[in-house]
C-alpha cells in the first residue's frame, strides 16, 4: 500500500492537518496507519475520495455527527439522505426570509400577515405529566419514547376531542444551548384517571382548569419543516395576544392533533398559547 504523510495528504486533500486529526478522533477519516511510537499518521492515496466527500459535506453545512451516519450508508441511501437534508435547508432558508421580513416590518411599525390565529375552549382535564430538562436534539426522541412507545402502544386512553390531544409545554427556551424545562402531558378520561396513574408511578397526575387557548396550525401533517417556521408561528401567537390585549397564562404548547382520514400519516403539530 502506497502511504503518504499527514502533511502530504493534507496538501492533496486540501484539508488542514488539524482537520485531519479531528476527523480521525471522530472516526470520519481514520489513517491507514499510525506509528505506535510517535503517533504520526499515514494515509493511503485511495482515501482521497473519502476525504473530499467529508470536506464537501462540511462545506454543505452537514454537522460532523451526521456525516458519520451518512458515511455508514450505501451510496444510494447516502444520496437520498443528502437530498433530504438539502430540502430541509431550503425550507429553513425560506422560513428565515419570512422571519426577517416580519422583523423588518415590526421595526418599521408595520403589521404583517402571519399565521392565522384561532381561539378555542379547553375544558377542565386530568392528565399524566412529566417535567424534564432537554435540549432540542433530544426532544423528539424523548417525546416519541413517552407518547408513542409507553403510552399509546401501552393502550393508555386519552380524553375525548381536542382536549385529549397529547401536548408538550415549553416552560423555558429549548435549543442547542438551553434545556427548557419542558412538560409532557397526556390527558386521560376523568373517571379512570386514578386507575391509569397507578400504572405509571414515575408520572404525575394533575388537573388543569378550563381555559381558552390561541393556536396556529401547520398546513400538512407531520413535523414543521424548519425550526424558523416554528419561531415565526410562535411569534404570531404572541403578536396576536399583544394586539388583542390577551395575557398568556403559561408557556407555549406543542399539541399533537391526530390526522384523521389519512392512515400512516403523522399528527398535525399545532402551537398553542393558554390565555388568562
Amino acid at each position: 500500500m502506497n502511504l503518504v504523510s499527514i502533511g502530504e495528504f493534507s496538501r492533496l486533500s486540501r484539508l488542514s492537518p488539524k482537520a485531519l486529526r479531528l476527523y480521525d478522533e471522530l472516526g470520519l477519516l481514520v489513517p491507514a496507519r499510525v506509528d505506535a511510537e510517535t503517533g504520526y499518521r499515514w494515509y493511503a492515496a485511495t482515501q482521497l475520495d473519502h476525504a473530499r466527500l467529508v470536506a464537501a459535506l462540511r462545506r454543505a453545512g452537514v454537522p460532523l455527527a451526521r456525516i458519520k451516519d451518512i458515511l455508514a450508508l450505501d451510496p444510494a441511501s447516502a444520496a437520498e439522505e443528502i437530498r433530504a437534508r438539502w430540502a430541509d435547508a431550503e425550507a429553513e432558508h425560506a422560513a428565515r426570509r419570512v422571519l426577517v421580513g416580519r422583523l423588518v416590518d415590526r421595526l418599521q411599525g408595520k403589521k404583517s400577515a402571519m399565521y392565522e390565529v384561532t381561539v378555542r375552549e379547553i375544558p377542565r382535564r386530568r392528565m399524566l405529566s412529566r417535567v424534564g430538562r432537554v435540549h432540542q436534539d433530544e426532544l423528539e426522541s424523548l417525546t416519541r419514547e413517552l407518547f408513542i412507545h409507553r403510552l399509546r402502544r401501552g393502550g393508555v386512553p386519552r380524553a375525548e376531542g381536542i382536549a385529549g390531544a397529547p401536548f408538550t409545554i415549553y416552560h423555558g427556551e429549548v435549543s442547542g444551548d438551553s434545556d427548557g424545562p419542558v412538560e409532557w402531558c397526556w390527558p386521560v378520561p376523568e373517571d379512570r384517571a386514578a386507575e391509569i396513574a397507578a400504572g405509571f408511578p414515575d408520572l404525575t397526575l394533575r388537573t388543569e382548569p378550563a381555559h381558552q387557548e390561541a393556536f396556529v396550525r401547520q398546513e400538512t401533517p407531520g413535523r414543521w419543516a424548519a425550526a424558523t417556521q416554528v419561531e415565526v408561528a410562535v411569534g404570531a401567537l404572541f403578536a396576536w395576544a399583544a394586539e388583542q390585549k390577551r395575557h398568556p397564562s403559561g408557556g407555549v404548547r406543542g399539541v399533537l392533533v391526530p390526522a384523521t382520514g389519512t392512515p400512516g400519516t403523522g399528527p398535525y403539530v399545532e402551537f398553542a398559547l393558554p390565555l388568562s
